[in-house]
């Protein structure tokens, strides 16, 4: 079998959600040469002759409790902007494809299966479509909505991490794109520290913490101590809704926080706050506000605002992620994967500036190179 005939799956946790629907229709018009990859590292020369899947033989399915069709949500998401007009219509056939593999997730309420039932019928969802279409293998990616951390007393497992059992019984490499628990779980990190599928995680870095994991080394570089670093979003959307609740955004600014206490030693003062403002729909704006001593005490600031549209942040970064585990797995690597912090908040292990995660990056790369 030739290399281009060989097909990879991709099966996102959340596939009706707003970035596994960019990313699914984002793939179908790069792969017809509707629009070109911008924002896709994989696609820059350094990534060349890696033997990463190509962009053609990516199939997709996936798990969600949402019931609106992808290529209706697709047309949502062009009205508000997030897609180019007319891309909906233009990949409809690879949206119903994609539609008419996503299975009903869960738990939903009054679910009387135990966590491992759960396990167990996930687990068969993806050996199901890895069998139906003769992929070499497939990759789980979690792009849900960010759940709340579990509490102390807790005797089931969250639902990420449900599907991140899944992911390590089916044999399927994993990314946690979420600052969910996934395999984070107690219960569930020393069999995904012991071998099995690569995997990677967790939270992508797509804005204020991706131009934190740059600023921050720059202050230590140049010794200019930081006296504190405050931040504020504004965001729309299902994320947006997610992080209302405090418990959520608790989770999400443990990863936010994590590039500044890895760089400085320790946390600086500031907190980062998080509001859902609906009429922003999937856009969002960050600020930061950065405090720090200059020669003899001078005080001084420095402001930051980003804006941009989450979804199309993140579905290159999630491509890059799948096509990287999965020539991963396919070189006989396993364990949690730290060459790919730089896509991370809270990567499993290595540096926190972004310049050497890129190197490591890089590095990778050339490993995946040489295996081939």
């Amino acid at each position: 079998m030739s290399a281009q005939a060989v097909r990879t799956g991709i099966w996102f946790i959340g596939a009706r959600g707003s970035v596994a629907t960019t990313a699914t229709a984002g793939c179908a018009a790069i792969a017809a040469g509707l629009h070109p990859a911008t924002g896709m590292v994989t696609e820059t020369p350094p990534f060349a002759g890696s033997g990463l899947p190509p962009l053609t033989s990516l199939v997709f399915g996936g798990h969600d409790t949402l019931d609106c069709p992808l290529p209706k949500r697709a047309e949502a998401l062009e009205a508000g902007g997030v897609l180019p007009h007319g891309l909906s219509a233009a990949v409809t056939a690879e949206l119903a494809a994609a539609e008419a593999e996503i299975c009903p997730g869960g738990p939903l309420p009054g679910d009387s299966r135990t966590d491992d039932e759960l396990i167990a019928a996930f687990a068969a969802d993806l050996t199901g479509f890895t069998r139906r279409h003769a992929l070499a293998r497939t990759v789980v990616v979690n792009v849900a909505s960010t759940e709340p951390a579990p509490g102390a007393d807790d005797t089931r497992l969250p639902a990420s991490s449900l599907y991140a059992a899944a992911a390590l019984r089916a044999g399927c490499p994993y990314v946690n794109f979420t600052p969910s628990t996934g395999l984070h779980s107690p219960r569930l990190r020393e069999a995904a520290a012991a071998g099995g599928p690569p995997h990677a995680g967790r939270d992508g870095k797509t804005g204020q913490t991706l131009l934190r994991s740059v600023l921050a080394p720059m202050f230590v570089q140049r010794a200019l101590p930081v006296r504190a670093w405050s931040g504020t979003n504004l965001l729309g959307g299902g994320d947006g809704a997610a992080l209302a609740d405090p418990a959520a955004a608790a989770a999400k600014n443990a990863g936010k926080e994590r590039v500044l206490a890895d760089t400085f030693g320790t946390a600086p003062e500031g907190e980062v706050h998080i509001d859902d403002v609906p009429a922003m729909g999937d856009w969002k704006t960050a600020w930061d506000h950065i405090a720090f001593d200059g020669f003899l005490g001078s005080r001084m600031i420095l402001q930051t605002i980003w804006q941009g549209c989450d979804s199309a942040l993140a579905a290159p970064l999630v491509l890059d992620l799948a096509r990287l585990l999965a020539r991963a797995h396919e070189a006989g690597l396993s364990g949690p994967r730290p060459e790919l912090g730089f896509y991370f908040k809270d990567p499993d292990g290595g540096p926190a500036a972004l310049g050497e995660q890129y190197a490591a990056l890089l590095d990778f790369a050339g490993r995946l190179r040489a295996a081939e």
